[in-house]
């Protein structure tokens, strides 16, 4: 998760109103949630070397009341639903998370790459099976899991209309959702319709196009910013978050509040 100045400020200052409000901290003192997030590197935090490449999960903090909500964002560059939870990673946020926490959960880009067995799942079997360890760990554990369908990338036909590049993957989450009664953020079809009123040469403002790169899966901070408020968005439309949870919706969200770390700690 990456803070802007201004949100560590703003932190700072809440803190004695903290103190004032209750007199003395004590354990009893109501906890703030987390959202955890699991995903790959459309969501992941980067680093300086990977600058202006953005994850959403760097954004979504600025549409959430952080008073109500905290962000600790585990996605990862290259991480399949499956290669996660191999690696441990899940068993790491399960370890961590708490009763009134979420877990959302956004995997498929490399769930596809059938060439690679470490990471590859097959839509309707494997990939719902690796699913259910996310909703179940949770679950066990007191905490709210969300689905997420993967946002989609950058690609256009010959007459200019936006292609789904996911096959099979968010209809198979969809069904999944349904029959587990989770929540359910339709990131895919959003993102796709938001891609289609850009067209095509706008979109690459929001995509990582530099002089030197042309990368029309990942984001750089304009278009994280955009599919952040589409979670933001979806995550109150799906009453996962009240509206005193969330802020900013249709505000602009100055670009320099992203900032890339030096390096992970």
């Amino acid at each position: 998760m990456s803070l802007s100045r201004r949100q560590v400020a703003v932190a700072a200052a809440a803190v004695p109103l903290a103190f004032a409000a209750t007199g003395t901290a004590h354990a009893g003192a109501r906890r703030t949630p987390i959202l955890y997030i699991a995903g790959d590197s459309t969501a992941a935090q980067k680093y300086k070397d990977a600058a202006p490449e953005t994850g959403w999960g760097m954004a979504i903090p600025f549409f959430l009341q952080s008073s109500r909500l905290a962000v600790s964002n585990h996605a990862v560059n290259g991480r399949s639903s499956k290669s996660f939870v191999d690696e441990g990673r899940l068993k790491g946020i399960l370890s961590a998370i708490r009763p009134g926490d979420f877990l959302l959960v956004q995997f498929a880009h490399n769930d596809e790459k059938a060439e690679d067995p470490t990471r590859y799942t097959e839509p309707w079997t494997t990939y719902q099976q690796y699913l259910r360890m996310y909703l179940d760990g949770a679950r066990a554990r007191g905490a709210r899991p969300v689905l997420a369908t993967s946002v989609e990338r950058r690609r256009f036909d010959a007459a200019g209309k936006a292609l789904p590049t996911h096959g099979e993957y968010p209809a198979a989450m969809r069904a999944l959702a349904a029959e587990e009664r989770v929540p359910l953020l339709d990131v895919q079809a959003l993102s796709l319709a938001l891609w289609q009123r850009l067209g095509v040469e706008e979109t690459k403002k929001y995509f990582n196009w530099t002089a030197t790169e042309q990368d029309n899966t990942h984001f750089n901070p304009p278009g994280a910013i955009e599919v952040a408020r589409l979670v933001a968005r979806e995550l109150l439309r799906t009453r996962v978050l009240g509206p005193r949870d969330v802020r900013r919706l249709d505000g602009r969200i100055p670009e320099s509040w992203i900032t890339w770390p030096e390096a992970a700690a």
